[in-house]
Protein backbone atom coordinates (compact mmCIF):
# COMPACT_ATOMS: atom_id res chain seq x y z
CA UNK A 1 0.00 0.00 0.00
CA UNK A 2 1.27 3.43 -0.62
CA UNK A 3 0.60 6.23 1.96
CA UNK A 4 -0.64 9.43 0.38
CA UNK A 5 -0.12 13.10 2.54
CA UNK A 6 -0.13 16.09 1.94
CA UNK A 7 -0.28 20.02 3.64
CA UNK A 8 -2.15 22.17 1.04
CA UNK A 9 -4.67 22.41 -1.17
CA UNK A 10 -2.18 22.43 -4.56
CA UNK A 11 -0.45 19.01 -2.93
CA UNK A 12 -4.33 17.45 -1.99
CA UNK A 13 -5.29 18.03 -5.45
CA UNK A 14 -2.23 16.06 -6.77
CA UNK A 15 -2.48 13.52 -4.21
CA UNK A 16 -6.25 12.74 -5.14
CA UNK A 17 -4.92 12.63 -8.93
CA UNK A 18 -3.34 10.06 -7.74
CA UNK A 19 -5.60 8.30 -5.32
CA UNK A 20 -7.85 8.56 -8.43
CA UNK A 21 -5.22 6.74 -10.59
CA UNK A 22 -4.54 3.74 -7.94
CA UNK A 23 -7.60 2.92 -6.02
CA UNK A 24 -6.25 0.05 -5.21
CA UNK A 25 -3.09 0.78 -4.14
CA UNK A 26 -3.29 4.09 -2.32
CA UNK A 27 -4.72 5.16 1.42
CA UNK A 28 -5.04 9.23 1.96
CA UNK A 29 -3.83 10.04 5.02
CA UNK A 30 -5.31 13.51 6.65
CA UNK A 31 -5.03 15.11 10.15
CA UNK A 32 -2.04 16.91 11.62
CA UNK A 33 1.29 15.80 8.90
CA UNK A 34 3.45 14.78 11.62
CA UNK A 35 0.99 12.02 12.66
CA UNK A 36 0.05 11.26 9.17
CA UNK A 37 3.60 10.66 8.31
CA UNK A 38 4.39 8.35 11.26
CA UNK A 39 0.87 6.08 10.41
CA UNK A 40 1.94 5.88 7.41
CA UNK A 41 5.30 4.90 7.83
CA UNK A 42 4.56 1.85 9.87
CA UNK A 43 1.71 1.10 7.97
CA UNK A 44 2.23 1.30 4.19
CA UNK A 45 5.65 -0.08 2.53
CA UNK A 46 5.91 3.39 0.57
CA UNK A 47 4.98 6.62 0.88
CA UNK A 48 4.17 9.81 -1.23
CA UNK A 49 4.45 13.31 0.31
CA UNK A 50 3.43 16.32 -1.43
CA UNK A 51 5.70 18.19 0.92
CA UNK A 52 8.79 19.91 0.92
CA UNK A 53 12.13 17.25 0.72
CA UNK A 54 13.70 19.21 4.04
CA UNK A 55 10.33 18.74 5.88
CA UNK A 56 9.88 14.99 5.13
CA UNK A 57 13.83 14.46 6.07
CA UNK A 58 13.03 16.15 9.64
CA UNK A 59 9.81 13.85 10.17
CA UNK A 60 11.10 10.47 9.07
CA UNK A 61 14.00 10.58 10.21
CA UNK A 62 13.25 9.39 13.81
CA UNK A 63 11.66 6.80 12.30
CA UNK A 64 14.09 5.44 10.02
CA UNK A 65 15.41 1.85 11.26
CA UNK A 66 17.24 0.09 7.75
CA UNK A 67 17.48 0.51 4.24
CA UNK A 68 16.06 -3.33 4.91
CA UNK A 69 13.06 -2.14 6.35
CA UNK A 70 12.30 1.31 6.06
CA UNK A 71 9.30 1.65 3.21
CA UNK A 72 10.19 3.91 0.12
CA UNK A 73 9.56 7.68 0.30
CA UNK A 74 8.88 9.84 -2.47
CA UNK A 75 8.55 13.80 -2.48
CA UNK A 76 6.38 15.70 -4.93
CA UNK A 77 7.04 19.42 -4.90
CA UNK A 78 4.39 22.26 -4.49
CA UNK A 79 4.23 22.98 -8.27
CA UNK A 80 4.20 19.34 -9.12
CA UNK A 81 7.48 19.73 -10.98
CA UNK A 82 9.55 16.87 -9.56
CA UNK A 83 9.16 13.54 -7.76
CA UNK A 84 12.11 12.80 -5.88
CA UNK A 85 12.82 9.28 -4.89
CA UNK A 86 14.00 10.26 -1.01
CA UNK A 87 14.64 7.25 0.74
CA UNK A 88 14.09 3.11 -0.38
CA UNK A 89 15.57 3.91 -3.47
CA UNK A 90 16.28 -0.40 -4.53
CA UNK A 91 14.94 -1.81 -1.22
CA UNK A 92 11.52 0.03 -0.74
CA UNK A 93 10.73 0.86 -4.69
CA UNK A 94 11.34 4.43 -4.00
CA UNK A 95 13.33 5.22 -7.71
CA UNK A 96 10.61 2.99 -9.73
CA UNK A 97 7.81 4.68 -7.68
CA UNK A 98 9.32 8.38 -8.51
CA UNK A 99 9.20 6.87 -12.00
CA UNK A 100 5.15 6.09 -12.11
CA UNK A 101 4.48 9.77 -10.19
CA UNK A 102 6.10 11.70 -12.73
CA UNK A 103 4.63 9.74 -15.55
CA UNK A 104 1.15 10.37 -14.07
CA UNK A 105 1.42 13.68 -12.71
CA UNK A 106 3.94 14.96 -15.56
CA UNK A 107 6.29 15.17 -12.93
CA UNK A 108 10.53 14.64 -13.95
CA UNK A 109 11.55 11.96 -11.30
CA UNK A 110 14.55 12.89 -9.30
CA UNK A 111 16.65 10.11 -8.74
CA UNK A 112 20.50 10.01 -7.64
CA UNK A 113 21.03 6.62 -6.58
CA UNK A 114 23.74 5.73 -8.13
CA UNK A 115 23.89 2.86 -10.30
CA UNK A 116 19.99 3.61 -11.53
CA UNK A 117 21.81 7.54 -12.38
CA UNK A 118 24.30 6.18 -14.98
CA UNK A 119 21.64 3.18 -16.24
CA UNK A 120 23.16 0.12 -14.40
CA UNK A 121 20.66 -2.39 -12.95
CA UNK A 122 21.29 -2.49 -8.96
CA UNK A 123 22.42 -5.90 -8.06
CA UNK A 124 19.78 -6.05 -5.13
CA UNK A 125 16.78 -5.28 -7.78
CA UNK A 126 17.69 -8.20 -10.29
CA UNK A 127 14.94 -9.92 -8.48
CA UNK A 128 16.65 -12.72 -6.71
CA UNK A 129 17.40 -12.97 -3.06
CA UNK A 130 21.27 -11.18 -2.77
CA UNK A 131 23.71 -11.68 -0.52
CA UNK A 132 27.83 -10.44 -0.06
CA UNK A 133 29.58 -6.95 -0.46
CA UNK A 134 26.40 -5.25 -2.56
CA UNK A 135 27.85 -1.36 -2.00
CA UNK A 136 31.25 -2.51 -2.85
CA UNK A 137 30.77 -4.39 -5.93
CA UNK A 138 28.31 -1.35 -7.42
CA UNK A 139 31.06 1.03 -6.49
CA UNK A 140 33.28 -1.64 -8.90
CA UNK A 141 30.41 -1.83 -11.44
CA UNK A 142 30.19 2.43 -11.09
CA UNK A 143 33.91 2.93 -11.23
CA UNK A 144 34.54 0.43 -14.33
CA UNK A 145 36.32 -1.84 -12.63
CA UNK A 146 36.52 -5.45 -13.76
CA UNK A 147 33.99 -7.32 -11.73
CA UNK A 148 33.91 -11.47 -12.85
CA UNK A 149 30.83 -13.33 -13.20
CA UNK A 150 30.98 -16.62 -11.55
CA UNK A 151 27.91 -18.60 -13.05
CA UNK A 152 27.56 -22.11 -11.40
CA UNK A 153 24.70 -22.66 -13.47
CA UNK A 154 23.00 -21.03 -16.47
CA UNK A 155 20.19 -18.06 -15.70
CA UNK A 156 18.92 -15.30 -17.69
CA UNK A 157 20.38 -12.10 -16.22
CA UNK A 158 19.57 -8.13 -17.37
CA UNK A 159 22.74 -6.81 -18.52
CA UNK A 160 25.47 -5.96 -16.68
CA UNK A 161 28.99 -5.12 -17.96
CA UNK A 162 30.91 -8.31 -16.50
CA UNK A 163 33.75 -9.60 -17.07
CA UNK A 164 35.55 -13.19 -17.01
CA UNK A 165 38.37 -12.08 -14.40
CA UNK A 166 38.25 -9.65 -12.01
CA UNK A 167 39.08 -8.59 -8.25
CA UNK A 168 35.15 -7.98 -7.38
CA UNK A 169 32.74 -10.77 -8.82
CA UNK A 170 29.11 -11.84 -8.69
CA UNK A 171 28.44 -15.22 -7.63
CA UNK A 172 25.37 -17.34 -9.19
CA UNK A 173 25.00 -20.14 -7.03
CA UNK A 174 22.03 -22.31 -5.38
CA UNK A 175 25.07 -23.90 -2.86
CA UNK A 176 24.81 -23.10 0.43
CA UNK A 177 28.03 -21.35 0.22
CA UNK A 178 29.41 -18.16 2.03
CA UNK A 179 30.44 -15.14 0.10
CA UNK A 180 33.84 -14.38 -0.25
CA UNK A 181 35.19 -10.50 0.52
CA UNK A 182 34.01 -7.84 -2.75
CA UNK A 183 31.79 -11.05 -3.57
CA UNK A 184 28.05 -10.72 -4.58
CA UNK A 185 25.94 -13.79 -4.19
CA UNK A 186 22.96 -14.12 -6.61
CA UNK A 187 20.49 -17.18 -5.66
CA UNK A 188 18.47 -17.89 -8.64
CA UNK A 189 14.91 -20.05 -8.16
CA UNK A 190 16.76 -22.89 -9.38
CA UNK A 191 15.41 -25.76 -7.01
CA UNK A 192 11.94 -27.39 -6.88
CA UNK A 193 10.83 -29.03 -3.99
CA UNK A 194 8.82 -32.06 -4.33
CA UNK A 195 6.65 -32.68 -1.10
CA UNK A 196 4.11 -35.46 -0.35
CA UNK A 197 1.87 -35.03 2.82
CA UNK A 198 -0.27 -37.03 5.30
CA UNK A 199 -3.42 -35.66 5.70
CA UNK A 200 -3.33 -33.22 8.62
CA UNK A 201 0.91 -33.05 8.63
CA UNK A 202 1.89 -29.79 10.76
CA UNK A 203 3.90 -26.92 8.70
CA UNK A 204 6.87 -27.30 10.66
CA UNK A 205 7.31 -30.91 10.30
CA UNK A 206 7.23 -30.12 6.13
CA UNK A 207 9.62 -27.06 6.84
CA UNK A 208 12.09 -28.77 9.09
CA UNK A 209 12.31 -31.85 6.45
CA UNK A 210 12.48 -29.19 3.39
CA UNK A 211 15.51 -27.81 5.76
CA UNK A 212 17.60 -30.92 6.74
CA UNK A 213 16.93 -32.17 2.91
CA UNK A 214 18.72 -28.76 1.50
CA UNK A 215 21.12 -28.58 4.23
CA UNK A 216 22.42 -32.08 4.14
CA UNK A 217 23.04 -31.56 0.32
CA UNK A 218 24.93 -28.09 0.49
CA UNK A 219 22.00 -26.12 -1.13
CA UNK A 220 20.46 -22.56 -0.30
CA UNK A 221 17.03 -22.63 0.61
CA UNK A 222 16.85 -18.85 -0.88
CA UNK A 223 16.96 -20.83 -4.47
CA UNK A 224 13.99 -23.00 -3.53
CA UNK A 225 12.11 -21.61 -6.16
CA UNK A 226 8.52 -23.64 -5.81
CA UNK A 227 6.52 -26.59 -4.00
CA UNK A 228 5.47 -29.00 -5.85
CA UNK A 229 2.71 -31.57 -4.72
CA UNK A 230 -0.13 -33.29 -6.27
CA UNK A 231 -3.50 -31.56 -7.31
CA UNK A 232 -5.10 -33.91 -4.21
CA UNK A 233 -3.00 -32.40 -1.79
CA UNK A 234 -3.61 -28.59 -3.42
CA UNK A 235 -5.74 -27.62 0.22
CA UNK A 236 -3.54 -29.27 2.71
CA UNK A 237 -3.10 -26.95 5.14
CA UNK A 238 0.19 -27.94 6.35
CA UNK A 239 1.80 -27.77 2.86
CA UNK A 240 -0.09 -24.21 1.90
CA UNK A 241 1.27 -22.45 5.40
CA UNK A 242 4.82 -24.29 4.20
CA UNK A 243 4.77 -22.15 1.12
CA UNK A 244 3.69 -19.23 2.59
CA UNK A 245 6.12 -19.09 4.78
CA UNK A 246 9.30 -19.65 2.11
CA UNK A 247 7.91 -17.22 -0.33
CA UNK A 248 7.25 -19.93 -3.19
CA UNK A 249 3.95 -20.96 -4.73
CA UNK A 250 2.53 -24.26 -3.88
CA UNK A 251 2.64 -25.78 -7.92
CA UNK A 252 0.42 -29.05 -8.42
CA UNK A 253 0.48 -31.59 -10.59
CA UNK A 254 -2.61 -34.20 -11.66
CA UNK A 255 -1.99 -37.62 -10.47
CA UNK A 256 -2.04 -38.65 -14.04
CA UNK A 257 0.43 -36.40 -14.81
CA UNK A 258 2.94 -37.32 -11.73
CA UNK A 259 2.34 -41.07 -12.61
CA UNK A 260 3.99 -40.42 -16.11
CA UNK A 261 6.98 -39.35 -14.71
CA UNK A 262 9.89 -41.35 -14.15
CA UNK A 263 11.31 -41.63 -10.61
CA UNK A 264 13.93 -44.05 -8.97
CA UNK A 265 11.92 -44.91 -6.35
CA UNK A 266 8.04 -45.01 -6.58
CA UNK A 267 6.07 -46.84 -3.83
CA UNK A 268 2.55 -48.30 -3.71
CA UNK A 269 1.37 -45.80 -0.63
CA UNK A 270 0.85 -42.92 -2.45
CA UNK A 271 -0.52 -45.38 -5.19
CA UNK A 272 -3.22 -46.55 -2.77
CA UNK A 273 -3.73 -42.39 -1.53
CA UNK A 274 -3.54 -40.46 -4.62
CA UNK A 275 -3.42 -42.55 -7.29
CA UNK A 276 0.23 -42.64 -8.46
CA UNK A 277 3.46 -44.53 -7.51
CA UNK A 278 5.30 -40.99 -6.20
CA UNK A 279 4.41 -37.48 -5.08
CA UNK A 280 7.71 -35.91 -4.03
CA UNK A 281 9.77 -37.17 -6.83
CA UNK A 282 7.29 -37.00 -9.03
CA UNK A 283 6.38 -33.59 -8.56
CA UNK A 284 10.08 -32.60 -8.27
CA UNK A 285 10.82 -33.70 -11.70
CA UNK A 286 7.56 -33.19 -13.66
CA UNK A 287 9.26 -30.33 -15.18
CA UNK A 288 12.42 -32.00 -16.08
CA UNK A 289 15.95 -31.84 -14.14
CA UNK A 290 18.13 -32.92 -11.79
CA UNK A 291 17.64 -34.73 -8.65
CA UNK A 292 19.73 -33.72 -6.58
CA UNK A 293 18.32 -35.34 -3.20
CA UNK A 294 15.94 -38.40 -3.76
CA UNK A 295 13.18 -39.10 -2.11
CA UNK A 296 13.08 -38.81 2.13
CA UNK A 297 11.01 -38.89 4.79
CA UNK A 298 10.44 -36.60 7.90
CA UNK A 299 11.67 -37.88 11.52
CA UNK A 300 9.48 -37.19 14.38
CA UNK A 301 10.97 -37.01 17.64
CA UNK A 302 7.76 -39.33 19.19
CA UNK A 303 8.92 -42.24 17.51
CA UNK A 304 5.27 -41.76 15.35
CA UNK A 305 5.21 -42.29 11.90
CA UNK A 306 6.55 -39.91 9.38
CA UNK A 307 3.57 -37.56 7.87
CA UNK A 308 5.77 -35.75 4.90
CA UNK A 309 8.27 -36.82 2.19
CA UNK A 310 10.61 -34.70 0.25
CA UNK A 311 12.95 -34.58 -3.21
CA UNK A 312 14.91 -31.85 -4.75
CA UNK A 313 15.42 -31.17 -8.00
CA UNK A 314 17.26 -28.31 -9.92
CA UNK A 315 15.57 -27.41 -12.72
CA UNK A 316 16.90 -26.44 -15.89
CA UNK A 317 17.34 -22.53 -16.57
CA UNK A 318 14.60 -21.78 -19.04
CA UNK A 319 15.82 -19.18 -21.38
CA UNK A 320 13.64 -15.62 -21.69
CA UNK A 321 12.57 -14.26 -25.11
CA UNK A 322 10.96 -11.01 -25.43
CA UNK A 323 9.41 -10.28 -28.93
CA UNK A 324 9.20 -6.62 -28.76
CA UNK A 325 7.78 -4.04 -31.68
CA UNK A 326 8.81 -0.42 -31.71
CA UNK A 327 5.95 0.98 -33.34
CA UNK A 328 6.22 3.25 -36.07
CA UNK A 329 9.16 5.22 -35.32
CA UNK A 330 8.13 7.91 -33.11
CA UNK A 331 9.62 7.56 -29.41
CA UNK A 332 6.41 8.34 -27.77
CA UNK A 333 4.56 5.41 -29.40
CA UNK A 334 7.21 3.45 -27.68
CA UNK A 335 5.07 1.54 -24.98
CA UNK A 336 6.56 1.19 -21.71
CA UNK A 337 6.36 -2.25 -21.67
CA UNK A 338 8.41 -2.09 -25.01
CA UNK A 339 11.28 0.10 -22.73
CA UNK A 340 11.19 -2.25 -19.50
CA UNK A 341 12.11 -5.49 -21.66
CA UNK A 342 14.47 -3.28 -23.90
CA UNK A 343 16.04 -2.49 -20.38
CA UNK A 344 15.72 -6.06 -19.06
CA UNK A 345 17.01 -7.78 -22.34
CA UNK A 346 21.20 -8.75 -21.77
CA UNK A 347 20.78 -9.62 -25.42
CA UNK A 348 19.66 -7.70 -28.36
CA UNK A 349 18.90 -8.95 -31.93
CA UNK A 350 17.38 -6.75 -34.66
CA UNK A 351 17.59 -5.16 -37.86
CA UNK A 352 20.47 -2.50 -37.65
CA UNK A 353 18.10 0.50 -38.36
CA UNK A 354 15.79 -0.56 -35.75
CA UNK A 355 18.55 -1.16 -33.16
CA UNK A 356 19.84 2.57 -34.00
CA UNK A 357 16.61 3.91 -33.22
CA UNK A 358 16.36 2.43 -29.63
CA UNK A 359 19.94 2.14 -28.71
CA UNK A 360 20.22 5.08 -26.05
CA UNK A 361 17.62 2.90 -24.15
CA UNK A 362 19.67 -0.26 -23.84
CA UNK A 363 21.37 -0.49 -20.41
CA UNK A 364 25.56 -0.98 -19.81
CA UNK A 365 26.81 -4.15 -20.83
CA UNK A 366 24.06 -5.05 -23.25
CA UNK A 367 25.08 -7.54 -26.48
CA UNK A 368 23.98 -6.24 -29.56
CA UNK A 369 23.44 -8.36 -32.02
CA UNK A 370 22.27 -6.94 -35.24
CA UNK A 371 21.83 -7.11 -38.78
CA UNK A 372 21.07 -5.99 -42.55
CA UNK A 373 17.44 -6.55 -44.29
CA UNK A 374 16.73 -10.14 -46.00
CA UNK A 375 18.00 -11.61 -43.09
CA UNK A 376 14.87 -12.03 -41.12
CA UNK A 377 14.95 -16.24 -40.36
CA UNK A 378 18.83 -15.91 -39.74
CA UNK A 379 17.80 -13.11 -36.67
CA UNK A 380 14.97 -15.34 -35.46
CA UNK A 381 17.15 -18.24 -35.30
CA UNK A 382 20.02 -16.54 -33.60
CA UNK A 383 17.40 -14.77 -30.78
CA UNK A 384 16.28 -18.55 -30.39
CA UNK A 385 19.66 -19.87 -30.13
CA UNK A 386 20.68 -17.31 -27.55
CA UNK A 387 17.26 -17.76 -25.42
CA UNK A 388 17.72 -21.43 -25.29
CA UNK A 389 21.41 -20.73 -24.07
CA UNK A 390 19.80 -19.58 -20.83
CA UNK A 391 20.03 -15.63 -21.72
CA UNK A 392 17.48 -12.66 -21.66
CA UNK A 393 17.06 -11.73 -24.92
CA UNK A 394 14.34 -8.80 -26.62
CA UNK A 395 14.28 -9.29 -30.52
CA UNK A 396 12.90 -6.07 -32.40
CA UNK A 397 10.66 -5.48 -34.29
CA UNK A 398 8.83 -2.59 -36.42
CA UNK A 399 5.16 -1.55 -35.52
CA UNK A 400 3.80 -4.82 -33.96
CA UNK A 401 6.26 -7.31 -33.92
CA UNK A 402 3.80 -9.58 -34.88
CA UNK A 403 1.83 -8.20 -38.20
CA UNK A 404 4.10 -8.46 -40.55
CA UNK A 405 7.70 -9.14 -38.45
CA UNK A 406 9.52 -11.10 -36.03
CA UNK A 407 7.42 -12.88 -33.61
CA UNK A 408 5.84 -15.06 -36.53
CA UNK A 409 9.74 -16.49 -37.78
CA UNK A 410 10.86 -16.89 -34.03
CA UNK A 411 7.62 -18.30 -32.56
CA UNK A 412 7.91 -21.11 -35.55
CA UNK A 413 11.70 -21.61 -34.68
CA UNK A 414 11.02 -21.86 -31.04
CA UNK A 415 9.80 -24.66 -28.68
CA UNK A 416 8.59 -25.34 -25.37
CA UNK A 417 12.08 -24.97 -23.75
CA UNK A 418 12.01 -21.19 -23.46
CA UNK A 419 9.86 -18.73 -22.16
CA UNK A 420 7.98 -16.73 -24.50
CA UNK A 421 6.98 -12.91 -24.39
CA UNK A 422 4.87 -10.25 -26.59
CA UNK A 423 4.87 -7.47 -26.19
CA UNK A 424 2.32 -5.43 -28.11
CA UNK A 425 3.54 -2.47 -30.36
CA UNK A 426 1.48 0.34 -32.61
CA UNK A 427 1.11 -1.43 -35.87
CA UNK A 428 1.69 1.11 -38.82
CA UNK A 429 -1.92 0.71 -39.76
CA UNK A 430 -3.15 2.48 -36.32
CA UNK A 431 -0.36 5.06 -37.08
CA UNK A 432 -1.80 6.21 -40.75
CA UNK A 433 -4.88 5.70 -39.63
CA UNK A 434 -4.60 8.29 -37.02
CA UNK A 435 -2.84 10.67 -39.32
CA UNK A 436 -5.44 10.20 -42.02
CA UNK A 437 -8.39 10.60 -39.59
CA UNK A 438 -10.43 7.29 -38.59
CA UNK A 439 -10.72 5.01 -41.55
CA UNK A 440 -10.86 1.79 -39.38
CA UNK A 441 -13.94 2.53 -37.65
CA UNK A 442 -15.75 -0.57 -39.01
CA UNK A 443 -14.53 -3.54 -39.93
CA UNK A 444 -10.80 -3.64 -41.91
CA UNK A 445 -8.13 -6.07 -43.02
CA UNK A 446 -4.75 -5.66 -43.89
CA UNK A 447 -2.91 -7.45 -46.77
CA UNK A 448 0.52 -7.12 -48.20
CA UNK A 449 1.17 -6.96 -51.57
CA UNK A 450 4.77 -8.35 -51.05
CA UNK A 451 4.82 -11.84 -53.47
CA UNK A 452 8.57 -12.71 -51.45
CA UNK A 453 6.89 -14.32 -49.33
CA UNK A 454 3.96 -15.10 -50.96
CA UNK A 455 2.27 -16.30 -54.33
CA UNK A 456 0.45 -13.50 -56.04
CA UNK A 457 -2.26 -15.88 -56.79
CA UNK A 458 -3.14 -15.95 -53.17
CA UNK A 459 -2.69 -12.55 -52.39
CA UNK A 460 -4.91 -11.72 -55.09
CA UNK A 461 -7.73 -13.74 -53.75
CA UNK A 462 -7.47 -12.07 -50.73
CA UNK A 463 -7.75 -8.61 -51.95
CA UNK A 464 -10.66 -9.73 -54.47
CA UNK A 465 -12.25 -11.57 -50.88
CA UNK A 466 -11.89 -8.07 -49.18
CA UNK A 467 -14.15 -6.43 -52.46
CA UNK A 468 -16.58 -8.45 -52.61
CA UNK A 469 -16.75 -8.25 -48.20
CA UNK A 470 -17.07 -4.57 -48.72
CA UNK A 471 -14.34 -4.43 -45.87
CA UNK A 472 -11.59 -1.12 -45.67
CA UNK A 473 -8.19 -2.49 -46.31
CA UNK A 474 -5.04 -1.59 -45.56
CA UNK A 475 -1.95 -2.41 -48.24
CA UNK A 476 1.05 -3.33 -46.78
CA UNK A 477 4.51 -3.10 -48.66
CA UNK A 478 2.57 -1.73 -51.41
CA UNK A 479 5.31 -0.99 -54.23
CA UNK A 480 9.18 -1.33 -54.25
CA UNK A 481 11.23 -0.55 -57.31
CA UNK A 482 11.35 -4.16 -58.56
CA UNK A 483 7.38 -4.90 -57.43
CA UNK A 484 5.49 -1.52 -59.33
CA UNK A 485 2.71 -3.67 -60.72
CA UNK A 486 0.73 -5.20 -57.57
CA UNK A 487 -0.31 -1.96 -56.32
CA UNK A 488 -2.42 -1.06 -59.52
CA UNK A 489 -3.64 -4.34 -60.13
CA UNK A 490 -5.25 -4.47 -56.42
CA UNK A 491 -6.59 -1.24 -56.66
CA UNK A 492 -8.11 -2.52 -60.42
CA UNK A 493 -10.04 -5.57 -58.34
CA UNK A 494 -11.31 -3.12 -55.80
CA UNK A 495 -12.84 -0.36 -58.26
CA UNK A 496 -14.64 -3.48 -59.65
CA UNK A 497 -17.05 -3.40 -56.00
CA UNK A 498 -16.11 0.64 -55.29
CA UNK A 499 -17.15 3.75 -56.40
CA UNK A 500 -14.01 5.87 -58.30
CA UNK A 501 -14.60 8.56 -55.21
CA UNK A 502 -13.98 5.93 -52.74
CA UNK A 503 -11.88 7.56 -50.57
CA UNK A 504 -8.21 6.18 -50.01
CA UNK A 505 -5.36 7.51 -47.86
CA UNK A 506 -1.62 7.32 -48.40
CA UNK A 507 0.62 8.32 -45.34
CA UNK A 508 4.65 7.79 -46.40
CA UNK A 509 6.51 7.19 -42.68
CA UNK A 510 3.63 7.77 -40.07
CA UNK A 511 5.31 9.38 -37.05
CA UNK A 512 8.40 10.31 -38.27
CA UNK A 513 10.22 13.31 -38.67
CA UNK A 514 9.54 13.27 -42.19
CA UNK A 515 5.63 11.82 -42.59
CA UNK A 516 3.32 12.87 -45.17
CA UNK A 517 0.17 12.04 -46.07
CA UNK A 518 -2.22 13.21 -48.65
CA UNK A 519 -6.02 11.72 -48.94
CA UNK A 520 -7.32 11.29 -52.59
CA UNK A 521 -9.74 8.74 -54.30
CA UNK A 522 -9.68 5.37 -55.90
CA UNK A 523 -9.79 7.22 -59.55
CA UNK A 524 -7.23 9.52 -58.80
CA UNK A 525 -4.43 7.52 -56.84
CA UNK A 526 -1.13 7.77 -58.45
CA UNK A 527 0.85 4.82 -57.65
CA UNK A 528 4.03 6.95 -58.33
CA UNK A 529 3.54 8.11 -54.81
CA UNK A 530 3.90 4.95 -53.29
CA UNK A 531 6.76 3.05 -52.53
CA UNK A 532 7.80 0.38 -49.21
CA UNK A 533 7.81 3.36 -46.38
CA UNK A 534 3.80 4.32 -47.73
CA UNK A 535 0.57 2.50 -45.95
CA UNK A 536 -2.26 2.90 -48.30
CA UNK A 537 -5.77 2.68 -47.06
CA UNK A 538 -8.71 2.06 -49.44
CA UNK A 539 -11.78 2.81 -47.76
CA UNK A 540 -15.33 0.64 -48.07
CA UNK A 541 -18.41 1.91 -49.71
CA UNK A 542 -19.77 3.78 -46.29
CA UNK A 543 -16.04 5.76 -45.68
CA UNK A 544 -16.44 9.45 -46.16
CA UNK A 545 -14.67 12.63 -46.75
CA UNK A 546 -15.48 14.71 -43.75
CA UNK A 547 -13.76 18.59 -43.64
CA UNK A 548 -10.86 16.64 -44.92
CA UNK A 549 -10.47 13.25 -42.60
CA UNK A 550 -11.19 10.04 -44.07
CA UNK A 551 -13.83 8.68 -42.02
CA UNK A 552 -15.23 5.32 -42.04
CA UNK A 553 -18.50 4.83 -39.24
CA UNK A 554 -19.20 1.73 -37.48
CA UNK A 555 -21.95 0.77 -39.07
CA UNK A 556 -23.71 1.44 -42.41
CA UNK A 557 -27.09 3.49 -40.65
CA UNK A 558 -25.19 6.77 -41.67
CA UNK A 559 -24.34 5.40 -45.51
CA UNK A 560 -28.21 4.76 -45.57
CA UNK A 561 -29.40 7.86 -43.99
CA UNK A 562 -27.25 9.72 -46.77
CA UNK A 563 -29.30 7.94 -49.82
CA UNK A 564 -32.35 8.64 -48.01
CA UNK A 565 -31.09 12.08 -48.04
CA UNK A 566 -30.19 12.55 -51.49
CA UNK A 567 -33.08 10.96 -52.48
CA UNK A 568 -35.30 13.44 -51.11
CA UNK A 569 -33.34 16.40 -52.47
CA UNK A 570 -33.50 14.53 -55.90
CA UNK A 571 -37.59 14.79 -55.19
CA UNK A 572 -37.50 18.04 -54.52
Amino acid sequence: MIGLISATAAGAAARDRLAAAWPDRTRVYDGPVKDAVRSAFAECEQLVCFLATGAVVRLIAPLLGGKATDPGVVCVDEGGRFAVSLVGGHGGGANELAREVGELLAAQPVVTTATDSVGLPGLDTLGFPVEGSVATVSRALLDGEPVALRAELAWPLPPLPLAGEGAFAVRLTDRAVEPAADEVLLRPPSLVVGVGAAKGAPADEVLGLVGTALRDAGLSPRSIGELATVDAKSGEPGLVEAAARLGVPLVTYSAEELAAVQVPNPSDAPLAAVGTPSVAEAAALARGGELLVPKRKSQREDGRPAMATCAVVRRPARGRLAVVGLGPGARDLLTPRAKAELRRAAVLVGLDQYVDQIRDLLRPGTRILESGLGAEEERARTAVAEARAGHAVALIGSGDAGVYAMASPALAEASDDIDVIGVPGVTAALAAGAVLGAPLGHDHVSISLSDLHTPWEVIERRVRAAAEADIVVTFYNPRSRGRDWQLPKALAILAGHREPTTPVGVVRNASRPDESSRLTTLAALDPAWVDMMTVVTVGNTATRNVAGRMVTPRGYRWQESTQQESAQEEGK
